[in-house]
């Protein structure tokens, strides 16, 4: 049986992910940012000083960005999996969109223009559904 508890990573991200996006976390980080900027004349806008500022950002933004995959991709294969479980118990849904993410972009294009022209044909008769319904 599969360990039902998430991973050391799993759970670290989703931690990570769930501090960053507060305000608490927004205030900090303009709060370096201001603090950067107002030591740029006691370092005299040097280099070193620009430097700083420069590498912190680029290492947080790169930490950042696999942080944030992991939390999204976790996320869009549980709502997958969710989604299938709906389609597969609803007897009109169409089972053949199990698993739809899997196909090529080019089988998703055409199921896409499917559902174009079957929200046309809805449309459609619901119009003339209203118009029927709608006294003189």
């Amino acid at each position: 049986m599969p360990d039902s508890k998430p991973a050391v990573f799993d759970r670290f991200a989703r931690w990570i992910e769930h501090q960053v996006g507060t305000p608490f976390s927004f205030g900090i980080a303009i709060s370096a940012v201001a603090v950067w900027a107002i030591t740029g004349p006691l370092f005299g806008w040097s280099d070193t000083w620009q430097l700083v500022i420069n590498t912190g950002t680029t290492i947080v933004t790169f930490l950042m960005v696999f942080l944030i995959q992991s939390t999204q991709s976790r996320d869009t294969r549980a709502l997958h999996l969710k989604l299938d479980e709906l389609i597969r118990v609803n007897t009109q849904a169409r089972n053949s969109l199990l698993n739809l993410e899997d196909l090529s972009e080019a089988e998703i294009e055409q199921a896409r223009k499917t559902f174009d022209r079957l929200v046309r044909r809805d449309q459609q008769n619901g119009d003339h559904e209203k118009a029927a319904e709608m006294p003189p």
